[in-house]
């Protein structure tokens, strides 16, 4: 069934926009020492505590369609949720059950990959994150499809490991290294021929997003395919000597290559070779699918290009169909709001800067990049500076204001999204005091759309996609300090402000408020009726 949008039988749209920012990993703490929001000069969403109705939702686990509350929430599943107003299973849900039944293996992308690889005498290539953070990957998928391929006949595997410590504790590597080698040397004693071949911090090599670092993707392809790298002859031989090096988190560990006795690399990837990206999340893996996938690339010399089958564990863009495999299929997220609004005619601005770009178009959409109606939305993207971004905390907020300022100016928008990303990407590198610092920009510029939905007559709507900048670091019985480099577990704020009542928006008394309550919310204030299947709105 289509639905379409229907008048809400009391309310009515504000003169101007309805606007919905998203606070990226601005989080609700403990208010501790620990919580670089509590600890940040705020004074923007303090009014908004005044003035404006208030709800705290929760921004994680099976209310954003993870597997268990166990699981964080992540940029990606929040904003399919904020988008489209229902929770649907997300890919760690969905590849885990697929393992779990088998039919992952039953289907026909695995079975194509190992029978290639067991015709040509070649080698099955298992690339992506390792870890358990559950955000783009998890290892226990890998150890899953390793053994099986093994029991299958595929007889030479490798493994192509990308190094976390952003979704997990910041030096973490070792102990999914040490997994990972167990399971490899048992399929060895078995007689595979199974082995680490590459790796390396996932924001150095191959994971960039949006287009906004080409040569990272690059330095992945030389060290993965060409094995071009620093030789170490173990996974844990790198991590150890990287890490007596310096004090750099795993994200950001130099790429290597493991070396044979011979100093050869063992695992370049060659003709006759078969390759899984074993992420589940888009965003970061659809660039190095483009560089297996694509006849037609221009982004980097990938020469020799390897003759391989190639194939993602999700569909990363169903647009763009990217990758032309696949091994589980994902949510199939149809009548987001923004296609609601699109089909009632209503025009809508969507703004972030290139670290974000993605999740205010491509996952508010329902994992759709394309415009529903190119003549009714304009997507604004402001380009990010180069990372690291604790060097710049402020990154492009200011410049997101400025541009959602300009177009407000030449055209009359109905709903207006936006996201500002300093408290997730500054949270991630564990720098409470950039963090801080963060966290008390985007409330300025918070402030700043506030005073245009002044001028214009709109409505605000403020909320978070997940918890990061709110966790920062966990104190020891014996006082030391571990650094939080991953997103937390708590709740996220939300306000709703609408100047036409003079005073804070009543609200809601709802059992456990969430983040798919959002859109509800949203399209309440724009005049229309909650969609059938939507979760409610918040509004009172």
């Amino acid at each position: 069934m289509t639905l379409t949008l229907q008048p809400h039988p009391t309310r009515r749209a504000p003169a101007g926009p309805v606007f919905c920012v998203v606070m990226d990993g601005v989080g609700l703490g403990r208010g501790d020492e620990t919580d670089a929001v509590a600890l940040a000069h705020t004074p923007v969403m303090s009014w908004l505590d005044g003035h404006a109705g208030r709800v705290d939702l929760k921004a994680h686990g099976t209310a954003v369609g993870m597997p268990s509350d166990k699981d964080m929430g992540n940029s990606e599943v929040g904003h399919n949720v904020l988008g489209a107003g229902r929770v649907f299973d997300q890919g760690a849900k969905l590849v885990a059950r697929a393992i779990a039944d088998g039919s992952i293996f039953a289907g026909p992308v695995w079975r194509e990959l190992v029978a290639h690889v067991r015709s040509t005498g070649g080698t099955l290539h298992f690339l992506g994150l390792l870890s358990d953070g559950n955000v783009h990957s998890h290892i226990d998928h890998l150890l899953a499809m390793l053994r099986q391929a093994a029991s299958e006949g595929a007889g030479r595997l490798r493994v192509h490991a990308l190094l976390d410590g952003r979704d997990v504790p910041a030096r973490s590597a070792l102990t999914y290294a040490e997994r990972l080698e167990a399971v490899l040397a048992k399929l060895r004693a078995g007689g595979t021929d199974a082995q680490v071949a590459s790796g390396g911090g996932r924001m150095v090599i191959t994971m960039d997003r949006y287009e906004a670092d080409w040569p990272m993707v690059e330095r992945g392809w030389q060290v993965h395919v060409h094995g071009q790298g620093r030789p170490f002859p173990s996974l844990r031989d790198a991590i150890e000597t990287l890490y007596a090096k310096s004090d750099t988190d795993d994200q950001y560990l130099e790429p290597f290559v493991i070396a044979g006795p011979d100093g050869a690399p063992v695992g370049p990837i060659r003709d006759g070779d078969a390759v899984v990206l074993f992420n589940f999340r888009g965003d970061r893996a659809m660039e190095i699918s483009q560089a297996f996938e694509d006849d037609d690339f221009t982004h980097f010399d990938r020469a020799p290009r390897p003759d391989v089958r190639f194939a993602g564990m999700m569909l990363y863009d169903g647009d763009r169909h990217i990758p032309r495999r696949y091994l589980v299929a994902p949510p199939k997220i149809a009548d987001t709001m923004g296609e609601l609004l699109a089909r009632a005619g209503k025009v809508q601005l969507a703004c972030s800067e290139t670290q974000k770009f993605g999740h205010v178009t491509y996952f508010w959409n329902g994992n759709r990049s394309e415009p529903f109606d190119p003549a009714l939305e304009d997507y604004v993207e402001v380009p990010s500076d180069p990372p690291p971004p604790d060097r710049r905390p402020w990154m492009r907020a200011a410049e997101i204001v400025d541009a959602v300022e300009a177009a407000c100016t030449r055209r009359h928008y109905d709903f207006v999204r936006i996201n500002f990303a300093n408290g997730d990407m500054v949270g991630h590198t564990g720098d409470l005091e950039s963090t801080r610092l963060a966290v008390a920009c985007v409330d300025l510029c918070v402030g700043r759309i506030r005073d245009l939905v002044d001028r214009l007559g709109g409505a605000l709507v403020v909320t978070a996609d997940h918890g990061n900048a709110d966790h920062m670091f966990d104190r020891g019985a014996d006082g030391s300090v571990q650094v939080r480099t991953s997103h937390s577990l708590n709740p996220v704020p939300l306000w709703i402000y609408d100047p036409r009542l003079g005073g804070p928006v009543p609200t809601a008394a709802l059992a456990e408020p969430q983040l798919a309550n959002v859109a509800g919310t949203c399209l309440e204030l724009l005049g229309f009726a909650v969609p059938e299947g939507y979760a409610p709105s918040l509004l009172g």
